[in-house]
């Protein structure tokens, strides 16, 4: 039997809560907030599952960033 492959977060479509976390040092509670909030587009509920678009993340992170 082969040992399954892992695939990077870089190149997955959709990410985990701690995945996200991982991939962009926002911590898990944080994310969670996030999710909860009016609009937000960069989710995918599955049952109780929520999911990150990698994409959608990366964008939204773009436009809120403050420097």
């Amino acid at each position: 039997m082969a040992a399954k492959e892992t695939v990077k977060i870089s190149e997955k479509l959709m990410l985990t809560i701690d995945e996200a976390a991982e991939y962009s040092n926002i911590g898990t509670k944080r994310l969670r907030e996030l999710c909860k909030e009016p609009g937000c587009r960069f989710i995918l509920k599955v049952n109780s599952r929520t999911l990150i678009k990698r994409r959608e993340f990366e964008q939204y992170i773009s436009r809120c960033c403050v420097l």
